[in-house]
């Protein structure tokens, strides 16, 4: 699956067209190529690329799980997209006033569903942390 592609400056890269969205190695490489070396040897990088490069790795990431895959993002959770049926149009109550009303049709759509890992659920339920 993986063919190993040759450029003109003699680097070679891997490339893989059935990989996954990876939010960590992406963000990886953006940093790396943002970070410069002083001749003290301290890495410096400016603080608004690291944050442009943090939002683009995100935006990536929800643009990967918009074409239908499941991204994770370490300790915050996972991202994917839902499947929304259509709906008819009908009749319907209204709960308050009792009063008949017209429900609209609905078109199928997709929409994005997040879920949260199960250590960070149980961190919210537990009451210490409060």
């Amino acid at each position: 699956m993986a063919k190993v592609t040759k450029k003109s400056a003699g680097k070679t890269t891997k490339t893989n067209k059935n990989t996954k969205f990876s939010f960590i190695n992406t963000l990886h490489e953006s940093v790396l190529k943002l970070a410069t070396v002083a001749r003290n040897g301290e890495i410096r990088m400016k603080r608004t690329d690291l944050k442009k490069a943090i939002e683009d790795t995100f935006l990536s990431g929800v643009k990967a799980a918009a074409k239908g895959e499941r991204v994770r993002f370490p300790v915050i959770g996972a991202i994917g997209r839902k499947e929304v049926k259509a709906r008819k149009a009908g009749k319907g109550v209204n709960p308050f006033t009792g009063e008949e009303m017209m429900i609209k049709a609905r078109p199928a759509s997709q929409k994005p569903r997040w879920s949260f890992p199960k250590t960070l659920k149980e961190t919210f339920a537990n009451k210490k942390n409060w």
